[in-house]
């Protein structure tokens, strides 16, 4: 396994299916602006009838993140559970094509690979029915030291922990990263899997994770405060790199004695928002793993999301960084 990765993702591994919708749209399948449902297999291929065009790419967010990472011009590789199937294919093919090494061969059995269908409204809000399929069955004995190899950054997605081998296979990958001497980051994925495994969560940023990728609502969640406003204090125990993103409000990077915050950059227009955390975790990485500043890495990962808000689907373009300096 080559030793020059920079980043690895370690994720459930999902295809989105992206298509603009109209509000009758979503009342006709029932589902609620903006939330996230998860359906099973015979709804899926209903929905899948039903959308008119649409885009499909590699997605899930920390594949969103290590495409994105790939897509800035780093070395990046993935771990992740797909199937031997027409999505499984276009999953592969994808983040192969952006360069990242993907290091789980498509299973023959099981599950079809899991999809996400975003439905975009007309003010880039995005409703999602997500079938997980055969990204649950990710199992530990996927990551071996061959698989993990030495990269600089593993990522790790919270998701992961609610595969049924999800707690096995997460620690196996943070004992293996450590062996390599690689640091641990840890993106909290959203407030209600935190909710799920704050204690394993906890337990796992006391012993084992470097950096912390998470939103208000995540970060709030995790240290069981009641605002953001307790966050600070919260932390000052703690020697991670807490990375904290508040959309609108920009961001919170803090380092032991070290704070940065960055503003968010406003913009005419939101077409789509599936992503800009993923983007904004994709750019911050990318500059940290060039021994960037934290302020520079928040000016990289801020300058990520605000392109990625402005197009439809998360995905970082390779020219995504003319213009910053």
């Amino acid at each position: 396994m080559a030793q020059s990765t920079q980043l690895l993702g370690i994720s459930n591994a999902i295809v989105d299916v992206l298509a603009h919708v109209d509000d009758e749209f979503l009342e006709r399948i029932g589902a609620a602006r903006g939330s996230m449902t998860l359906i099973d297999q015979e709804r899926a291929k209903e929905i899948y009838s039903m959308m008119g065009p649409a885009t499909e790419k590699s997605g899930g967010s920390v594949a969103n993140t290590v495409a994105g990472f790939a897509n800035l011009g780093g070395r990046a590789a993935y771990i992740g559970r797909v199937k031997a199937d027409q999505l499984g294919e276009i999953f592969v093919h994808d983040m192969r094509s952006l360069g990242v090494d993907v290091r789980t061969p498509p299973a023959t059995g099981g599950s079809p690979t899991a999809r996400c269908h975003v439905l975009i409204t007309s003010d880039g809000q995005r409703t999602m029915q997500t079938y997980l399929g055969a990204c649950t069955e990710l199992g530990a004995s996927d990551v071996t030291p061959k698989t993990v190899g030495a990269p600089d950054i593993v990522l790790l997605e919270g998701y992961v922990w609610d595969i049924a081998e999800g707690p096995e296979l997460t620690a196996k990958a943070m004992r293996l990263a450590k062996q390599s001497g690689a640091r641990v980051a840890l993106s909290l994925s959203d407030s209600f899997c935190v909710e799920r495994h704050q204690q394993q969560f906890m337990a796992a940023v006391q012993d084992g994770v470097d950096i912390v990728f998470a939103d208000e609502d995540e970060i709030v969640a995790l240290l069981q405060v009641e605002e953001f406003a307790d966050v600070l204090d919260a932390l000052d125990s703690f020697s991670n790199l807490f990375v904290m993103t508040r959309s609108a409000k920009g961001s919170v990077i803090l380092h032991g004695n070290q704070t940065v915050v960055q503003n968010a950059t406003p913009v005419e227009k939101v077409i789509d928002t599936t992503g800009a955390g993923d983007a904004y975790t994709a750019g911050f990485l990318f500059g940290l793993t060039a021994g960037r500043s934290l302020a520079d890495c928040a000016r990289l990962g801020t300058w990520c999301a605000t392109s990625v808000i402005q197009q439809v689907g998360a995905r970082i373009e390779k020219d995504a960084l003319a213009g910053f300096e």
